[in-house]
């Protein structure tokens, strides 16, 4: 996909003066829309194309998509080929808005084992690590300044509140695993999102040797994990594709690997779910993993 870094197309407007109202964004998906609200506060009114508990990945634009990207002032993207449906949608919507590619400036590494893109394809998922997040978020607040400099003060203000949360957030994670011993620091995932969490943090995300992430593994599968497990000596596992428990019963019981519950990785929750930002996110996996890998 293809997008300016930072194509600010359109005059600087207040976002009170232009409409009485506020500054119209839309974020490609959950992640970055909640990102968006943190910097933008009251200033601004994010739509979100991708809602929470949905796949940006396999994402089928509407036409209201194209009137919220018509409508906007600012459009906040991933880029990294995440969303290669959107080039054509901005196109068609003939949006005049100012676009931001968040992940601009960041180090990209490739994609070694993944159905949702192929291996030395770039890896679009950067915002799992929370030192890349701080990068999303200066774009974002940049960006918004760019649109409407009458909120300068406000960005930059709430920017810097929501950065040191992430500053926290990072050092909650270094803690976390730092009582893990750096040998069980290893887990077998059919995620192919973790790459960036797993440089920045020094877990090793293991793929299920010869399963497909795109069905449930048969019971000649699953025999062939355990094996891996226990050459592995792995000792926490997330195979969220599989739907039987007799089968995670079964890795369990032959192996003494945990069991790991569900890891977030392209999208967040509604509110009633236990990821509905990207900070509540972020906690949720650290704990699900320290749990799995430290008992």
């Amino acid at each position: 996909m293809i997008i300016a870094a930072l194509a600010l197309s359109v005059a600087p407007v207040s976002a009170q003066q232009a409409n009485g109202g506020p500054l119209s964004v839309v974020a490609t998906f959950s992640i970055l829309g909640d990102f968006a609200r943190n910097v933008g506060g009251d200033r601004v009114s994010v739509t979100m194309l991708v809602g929470p508990n949905s796949d940006t990945h396999v994402y089928t634009p509407t036409p209201s998509d194209a009137k919220e990207i018509t409508d906007a002032k600012l459009v906040i993207v991933n880029g990294l080929g995440l969303e290669g449906w959107l080039p054509r949608l901005i196109k068609s919507s003939g949006s005049k808005a100012a676009t931001v590619v968040a992940t601009r400036g960041i180090a990209t590494r490739k994609i070694e084992n993944g159905h949702d893109h192929g291996p030395g394809d770039a890896d679009p998922h950067a915002w799992q690590s929370v030192l890349n997040a701080k990068t999303y978020v200066a774009n974002i607040r940049d960006a918004l300044t760019a649109v409407d400099p009458a909120g300068a003060d406000a960005y930059r203000a709430n920017a810097a509140a929501y950065l040191a949360r992430l500053d926290a957030l990072d050092r909650e994670i270094r803690e976390a695993l730092a009582k893990i011993p750096p040998e069980r620091r290893s887990v077998i995932s059919t995620h192919d999102a973790f790459g960036y969490f797993a440089a920045a943090y020094g877990i090793k995300f293991i793929a299920p040797q010869g399963v497909s992430t795109e069905s449930e593994p048969s019971a000649r599968d699953i025999a062939a994990i355990i094996t891996q497990i226990k050459r592995q000596k792995i000792p926490a596992v997330f195979l969220e594709n599989v739907s039987d428990p007799r089968l995670m019963r079964r890795i369990a019981a032959e192996t003494g690997a945990n069991i790991g519950g569900t890891l977030y990785s392209d999208s967040l929750t509604d509110e009633k779910g236990p990821a509905p930002t990207y900070i509540d996110m972020v906690r949720h996996n650290i704990k699900a993993l320290t749990s799995a890998l430290s008992s």
